[in-house]
């Protein structure tokens, strides 16, 4: 039995909504995909940086027979050390754990090499990513060795500031990458929503022929363009859930790692659906609102 005409454009107008929406979620899912891997690669970066250890030396001038006066006096240190605003974490390493790290990193067992604990006692410093710059990795040097009873600090500026650059480099890469995709996703939405409402411009100029005001037209295409970019934008964000579930499960890392950077990327995913969507619309819709009824033919 043949369709009616009203049948046939239902079937269309739904073949087109479908069509739309599958286009939006398939962008909106890399375009998530590309931000979790921002992220994560902001996150991996930060904890190299965070490998890159000062050891700031404890000053041994204290009579060694006074042991109690000199822990006091390395606590009071200690203290002081872990106050600073660039310190993430320090660890203490006594005289005798230091002897038992060179040990290790020699490849010693005996005592016969060490008769006494020779190695001074210091601090690790573990600074946070953000110190951890050329520009600011001389002055926090600088800092620790102001502080009463450190003598020296010991940093490998070379091994910083390539590890520092290297990284840079690659964050740069990723974020760059990460906006012309981003551009790329506009584009493309745009692509979709100009297509549907170009097999609906002679709906649009009848409507404004017979009287309609052009907020009147525009209204009912702004609410379909939200609701296609928000179905569009929540199928993009469970695929993306369920790939990231599955990758997550498979390396053995939790789930959720920074629970505040992955509702901004959900927002940012929710905004540029529906932005996109809708300002696609208006500005389509708008176009065949101004345009003159022969130019319909040849849009």
């Amino acid at each position: 039995m043949p369709k009616t005409v009203d049948d046939f454009n239902k079937s269309r107008l739904r073949s087109s909504n479908i069509t739309v929406v599958i286009s939006i979620s398939l962008v909106l899912f890399l375009v998530g995909l590309f931000g979790l891997i921002l992220i994560n690669a902001q996150k991996y970066s930060d904890y190299i940086k965070e490998q890159l250890v000062v050891e700031a030396y404890f000053d041994e001038y204290l009579d060694p027979r006074d042991s109690a006066k000199t822990l006091k006096f390395q606590e009071e240190t200690f203290a002081k050390i872990k106050e600073q605003n660039y310190v993430k974490q320090a660890k203490y390493i006594s005289k005798q754990q230091a002897t038992v790290l060179a040990k290790k990193q020699l490849g010693i067992d005996a005592d016969a090499l060490f008769e006494e604990d020779i190695f001074p006692a210091s601090v690790e410093v573990t600074l946070k990513p953000e110190f951890v710059d050329p520009a600011k990795i001389d002055d926090v040097v600088a800092q620790l060795k102001a502080i009463k009873g450190i003598k020296d600090v010991a940093n490998d500026n070379k091994l910083t500031i390539d590890v520092y650059n290297n990284l840079n480099r690659i964050l740069t890469w990723i974020l760059a990458f990460s906006i012309l995709f981003l551009i790329v996703a506009m584009v493309l939405i745009n692509n979709s929503i100009r297509l549907k409402i170009f097999s609906k411009r002679f709906i649009i100029k009848t409507m404004q022929l017979v009287g309609a005001k052009r907020r009147f037209i525009l209204m009912p295409f702004i609410k379909e363009a939200l609701v296609l970019g928000l179905i569009g934008a929540f199928i993009g964000l469970l695929a993306l859930g369920g790939i990231w579930y599955y990758f997550t499960n498979q390396i053995g890392t939790p789930f959720v790692q920074d629970t505040n950077q992955y509702v901004v990327l959900v927002l940012i995913v929710l905004f540029v659906g529906i932005f996109i969507t809708v300002a696609s619309t208006i500005f389509a819709t708008w176009r065949f609102l101004r345009s003159n009824v022969d130019d319909l033919y040849y849009s």
